[in-house]
C-alpha cells in the first residue's frame, strides 16, 4: 500500500471545519519595562547559565567499576593496579593527541573512543590503587613524579605514523585481552570486576589493531613497509610486559603472573601475522634485541617525562581548582 497519497486523495478527502486556520489574533499587549528591571532579568540569567557545576560535589567514584566504599587495597594490590592503572593512562594520553590527526575521519573517532575506554579503565584501577593511601585517582595522575609512574616502556612511546600507533596497538590490546580475561578470576573482588568490564573493551580495541594491520600489510608496497618499520621499532619493548617480579610471588592468586600470559599473546600474535605474510625475520632485529625496560620500578625512558609535563600542566598550575 503506498503510504503517500496522490492529488485526488487529496483533493477528495473531508475538510474538518474544526481544524481550518483561524485569523490570528493580535498580540496582547505587555508592560513596558524599565532598563533597570531589564538588566536585572539578564543579569539573573547570566548566573544561572550553567547552574552550579562544581566538580568537588558531585560523586564521580559511583561510576568507576569495583569503587566499592568497603573495599581498601593492600599495599601489595595497589601496587599491582597502579601498574596497570598506568599503563592505560599513558596510551590513554598518547592516543589522545590522534584527535584531528588521524588519516580519516573514523579513525580521529575511533582511536578517541579507544582512548576514552582507556582512562576509564585508568580511573577504576588508580581510584582501587589509591584507598590503600587515602588518594584519589586525580591525585595519582596529576600529582606524582615520573619516578613514580610504573607504566611499561611500550605505552609511553611516542605515537610515530600512523603504522606506529597501530603497532603499539596491536601488541597493548593482544596482552591486555590476555590479561584482563585472567584478572578477571582474581580472589580480589574489586580487580575483578574491573576486569570483567574491561575485557570487553579491549576486544574492540584488539580487533581494530588487527583489521588495520592486515590493511596496512596488504597494501600498497608504502604502507606495508611503513608496517614492518613499525613492528620493527616496536617490538623490543614487548618482553617488559611478561616478566614477573617479587610484587607477582606476594600476590599469588590475586593476579596472574606475566609470564603465564605468554602462550595466549604468541597464540593470537602469530595468528595474525600469518594472515598478514609477515614472518619473525620481517620484524625482528637480532642486533637491537629486547628493551631493558624497568617502567615497573619507576625507571623510564625519556618519553615519559614530557608526556607527564603536557597531561599535568593544568592541575599543578591551579591546583584545586573548580567550575
Amino acid at each position: 500500500m503506498n503510504a503517500q497519497l496522490n492529488d485526488a486523495e487529496l483533493n477528495a478527502a473531508p475538510v474538518d471545519d474544526a481544524a481550518q486556520p483561524t485569523a490570528p489574533s493580535a498580540p496582547a499587549k505587555t508592560a513596558p519595562r524599565d532598563a533597570a528591571a531589564i538588566a536585572a532579568m539578564h543579569d539573573a540569567e547570566a548566573a544561572d547559565v550553567h547552574g552550579d557545576v562544581s566538580v568537588d560535589e558531585l560523586h564521580l567514584t559511583a561510576e568507576l567499576t569495583g569503587a566499592d566504599a568497603s573495599s581498601i587495597a593492600s599495599p601489595d594490590v595497589a601496587e599491582y593496579a597502579m601498574r596497570l592503572g598506568d599503563d592505560a593512562l599513558i596510551l590513554s594520553q598518547r592516543l589522545g593527541w590522534w584527535i584531528s590527526r588521524a588519516p580519516e575521519l573514523e579513525e580521529d573517532m575511533a582511536l578517541g573512543n579507544i582512548a576514552l575506554d582507556l582512562l576509564g579503565h585508568a580511573r577504576s584501577l588508580l581510584h582501587y590503587a589509591g584507598t590503600a593511601s587515602g588518594r584519589s585517582e586525580d591525585d595519582l595522575a596529576y600529582w606524582r613524579d615520573e619516578h613514580e609512574f610504573r607504566c611499561a616502556w611500550l605505552f609511553e612511546q611516542p605515537n610515530g605514523d600512523f603504522a606506529h600507533t597501530i603497532a603499539r596497538g596491536l601488541i597493548a590490546s593482544i596482552w591486555m585481552q590476555e590479561l584482563y580475561t585472567a584478572l578477571a578470576r582474581s580472589t580480589d573482588a574489586s580487580l575483578a570486576a574491573i576486569a570483567a568490564k574491561s575485557v570487553k573493551e579491549v576486544a574492540y580495541h584488539r580487533d581494530h589493531a588487527v583489521q588495520w594491520t592486515l590493511r596496512l600489510a596488504g597494501g600498497t608496497e608504502e604502507s606495508r613497509r611503513r608496517l614492518l618499520v613499525a613492528l620493527t621499532d616496536t617490538w623490543p619493548y614487548t618482553d617488559e610486559l611478561f616478566r614477573d617480579d617479587e610484587l607477582h610471588e606476594r600476590l599469588g592468586d590475586i593476579a596472574p603472573r606475566p609470564s603465564s600470559l605468554r602462550a595466549g599473546f604468541f597464540r593470537v600474535w602469530n595468528a595474525v601475522l600469518a594472515e598478514a605474510e609477515i614472518t619473525e625475520a620481517e620484524y625482528t632485529n637480532r642486533k637491537v634485541g629486547q628493551s631493558s625496560g624497568g617502567g615497573r620500578h619507576g625507571n623510564h625512558s625519556t618519553h615519559l617525562g614530557p608526556l607527564l609535563a603536557e597531561m599535568q600542566v593544568l592541575a599543578r598550575r591551579h591546583p584545586g581548582a573548580t567550575w
